[in-house]
């Protein structure tokens, strides 16, 4: 796959520390092993350095003693976290004893190690549900200035490269905010573009928030959100592309564009699709992905302050190291 060789190698130009809180997870460290083996990124686990060493010659791997291994039970740096968390939450009535413990967790202490600069980003899931590993993200790292809500962006890969960015399409959101305002569908409206630039190389987003009606053709207060949604994202990025109000056809097919949305820069030729919904964009990606037989790459977690990622319990080796590279080049993006 030719996006991904791109984005494996951007992450080998400038690699990143990124933290796997799942360390003694053998899809994780497996994934570990390869990412080290290539020179894709600098890996951080959290576990026990004895089960870890353990497995990693277990399952024959030899790139392990390359890794950093932080112990979140015995760890010599553990009060510099537990002051950060309290200095984060105490206002929440998060009390001391409460840090203490929370810092030996290895989901808080990974994005503890995000927020205090330690670590560049960080990739779980495999064994934990997604609210595990979103909660401590949302309350330690939370959104980045600008962003109004974190979203869940995939990547769509098609064969026939008719319709978008040579052949891929960027769906937001499709994992993460299952009804978001006005002001938040804009605003996933202008991350998801940034996404398509910076990671997958979209030279022109082109950005349609979609709907069931084009340009009135139905009255709705489902379609008066996208519409305001719409203005919301040309106010946060005025040079942005990008039409509300779509219908799946005007966006993406030249001839239905010409007759619904005459005169739109977007209809037509849209590569970043926004869907009204979680509900609406979460169908639609594993539609796609069956009945197209598109290769879906994602969720990619977008809006937070530093990069974090939620696999899926069901994930590969290979799932694994594709979000960790990618996990790497957000990392990347985010200091441009």
């Amino acid at each position: 796959m030719a996006i991904l060789d791109s984005i494996i190698a951007r992450a080998k130009q400038n690699k990143q520390r990124i933290v796997l809180p799942e360390g003694t997870e053998e899809r994780t460290l497996k994934a570990a092993d390869q990412i080290l083996a290539e020179g894709i990124a600098n890996i951080i686990l959290l576990g026990s350095p004895n089960e870890i060493n353990k497995l990693a010659s277990e399952f024959g791997l030899k790139n392990i003693s390359k890794a950093t291994i932080i112990d979140p039970e015995n760890n010599p740096n553990s009060q510099k976290y537990i002051d950060l968390l309290l200095q984060l939450r105490q206002r929440k009535g998060l009390q001391p004893e409460q840090a203490v413990e929370l810092v030996k967790d290895p989901l808080y202490l990974a994005c503890l190690l995000v927020k205090a600069g330690d670590a560049d980003g960080e990739v779980a899931g495999a064994k934990n549900y997604t609210g595990n590993v979103l909660r401590p993200a949302f309350q330690i790292i939370k959104t980045r200035q600008g962003a109004k809500c974190v979203s869940g962006a995939f990547l769509m890969i098609f064969k026939d490269k008719t319709y978008g960015h040579d052949g891929m399409l960027l769906f937001a959101d499709c994992a993460a905010t299952p009804v978001p305002t006005a002001e938040e569908l804009g605003s996933i409206a202008v991350v998801s573009a940034g996404t398509a630039k910076s990671i997958f190389g979209f030279d022109d987003p082109k950005v349609a928030i979609m709907s069931f009606s084009t340009k009135g053709s139905a009255k709705h207060e489902t379609v008066d959100k996208v519409i305001e949604a719409g203005n919301f994202a040309k106010q946060y990025a005025p040079d942005l592309k990008i039409d509300a109000e779509l219908q799946a056809d005007a966006a993406l097919v030249p001839s239905v564009a010409k007759s619904k949305a005459p005169g739109s820069e977007v209809a037509g030729q849209a590569n970043v699709l926004v869907f009204p919904s979680l509900e609406a964009g979460n169908i639609g990606y594993k539609l796609v992905q069956r009945l197209a037989g598109a290769e879906a790459l994602g969720p990619i977690l977008q809006g937070l302050a530093a990069p974090v990622n939620d696999l899926s319990r069901g994930c590969s080796v290979e799932d694994v190291v594709k979000m960790i590279a990618i996990t790497a080049n957000q990392a990347i993006a985010a200091k441009q």
